[in-house]
């Protein structure tokens, strides 16, 4: 196949816009996996007798680990978050085929 001068691959993706809903959902997945991992640790260092992180509210054993089960599930659903964000901002987008370019069937 012969290619003229003046034909350009990039042409053929398409130039959409960036969309912004995946970058801030992703910056707010990120945000929500640190502070569960914050509130984790919170919990597990309360659990472990150190000084209570959070003040009164966990001071007992059981505060502590539902602190620490609740900081858990937050990591899990940022990095869920993230991870979905992260895999529809990277889908990969087809080809613009002009329909010049297409085969003719007369």
């Amino acid at each position: 196949m012969k290619l003229s001068d003046g034909f350009d691959a990039r042409r053929l993706r398409p130039k959409g816009q960036r969309n912004w809903r995946f970058r801030i959902g992703a910056t707010i997945a990120a945000l929500l996996a640190m502070s569960g991992v914050l509130l984790a640790m919170a919990g597990a260092a309360s659990l472990l007798g150190r000084l209570p992180a959070l003040g009164e509210l966990n001071t007992n054993r059981v505060g502590a680990g539902v602190i620490l089960a609740i900081g858990l599930f937050v990591l899990y659903l940022g990095v869920l978050l993230w991870r979905r964000c992260r895999r529809r901002s990277r889908q990969a987008q087809g080809l613009n085929m002009s329909p010049h370019l297409m085969k003719k069937h007369d």
